[in-house]
């Protein structure tokens, strides 16, 4: 056998490593609700470790005036902070700033809704830790904001990429890989854009439990293909890939739930949305084609065994996260 396999084993301990550290880089959120001509609830969650959170404050227009002192908790692996304010004039316009955001490797999510329903959403960086607040986003930069949050959300699902990365290892022959993707690609966008627009309502904790169980069994059926006994996957991956598609389809539309979409552009952010999360994932599936195809240049052999280690290695990895997931549905 030969490098392609360790290569798939340095990838996955890869994608490990990223979930210990998701913790450091997930992103911040910050959320303004309009309640009256100049008066805004805000709601501001900075990411956190055990009792430390990340050194970020919300720094709002100086206009702004607190209307209602700040509330605060830790929940869930973030600090959070409620508390009114009376901005005279309104904040179009006006300049928000994260202070601290430049020092860290995280991004902030800053949601804008009106009284009028219109919405506005950015993502602040640490290369560009502010912006003004317009009275109304354009179709460009809806477009962009979307684009980049489906990007970000797919190459920081780690479930998400494990799952593909099974589908690579166990789906052999080009036609075959194209059309197994394809599958998991149709299938994921149809249930984001149903879940997202609220055709349909799936709660996410056991979602995301049978999101990780879908990545187990493709992890068995790769052990029982190299054992000879080829499983559903392997005589028609499409349909196991359509199948989970749907399931994955209902995490992203979580996410994307989570951060909202404008009023006035929903079916403009929903589409790019999913086109930032498929060019995600063609980057993470053209990295692992490169990398194997670099590999297999190379004279190096590994023992017979070594393909356990990638299988078993993703099957154990998402076998902890069911457990996790269904004992917090549980809890």
């Amino acid at each position: 056998m030969r490098s392609p396999t360790l290569l798939v084993g340095a990838l996955l301990l890869a994608a490990v490593t990223t979930t210990v550290r998701a913790h450091e880089v997930r992103p911040g959120y910050l959320a303004l609700s309009q309640t009256g001509p100049e008066a805004y609830d805000v709601l501001w969650k900075v990411p956190a470790k055990g009792d430390m959170r990340l050194g970020l404050r919300a720094q709002l227009p100086d206009t702004c005036r607190s209307a209602i002192p700040p509330s605060s908790r830790l929940v869930g692996g973030a600090f959070t902070e409620r508390w009114s304010v009376s901005c005279p004039g309104g904040l179009t316009g006006k300049t928000i700033t994260i202070d601290g955001l430049t020092g860290t490797m995280t991004d902030v999510l800053v949601r804008i809704e009106r009284s009028d329903g219109t919405t506005l959403v950015t993502r602040l960086t640490p290369a560009e830790p502010f912006f003004v607040i317009e009275a109304s986003p354009s179709a460009v930069q809806v477009a962009g904001t979307y684009s980049s949050l489906g990007v970000e959300h797919i190459l920081l699902g780690i479930d998400h990429l494990l799952f593909v990365l099974a589908l690579l290892i166990l789906v052999e022959g080009r036609r075959r890989l194209v059309g197994t993707i394809t599958a998991f690609t149709l299938a994921h966008s149809l249930t984001l854009a149903a879940a997202t627009l609220g055709f349909v309502n799936v709660p996410q904790t056991p979602v995301e439990a049978i999101i990780a169980l879908s990545i187990v069994f493709v992890a068995s059926e790769i052990v029982h293909a190299k054992q000879g006994r080829p499983g559903l996957t392997q005589r028609a991956p499409w349909i196991v890939a359509f199948t989970f598609g749907l399931l994955h389809g209902f995490g992203f539309a979580g996410a994307l739930t989570e951060i909202g979409l404008p009023a006035q552009a929903i079916p403009l952010a929903l589409l790019f949305f999913n086109l930032g999360v498929e060019a995600g994932q063609l980057l993470f599936i053209a990295a692992v084609a490169v990398l194997i195809l670099l590999a297999r240049r190379t004279s190096l052999r590994l023992p017979t065994w070594a393909w356990r280690v990638p299988a078993y290695s993703i099957g154990t990895v998402a076998a902890f996260w069911a457990i996790e997931r269904i004992v917090n549905f549980w809890s």
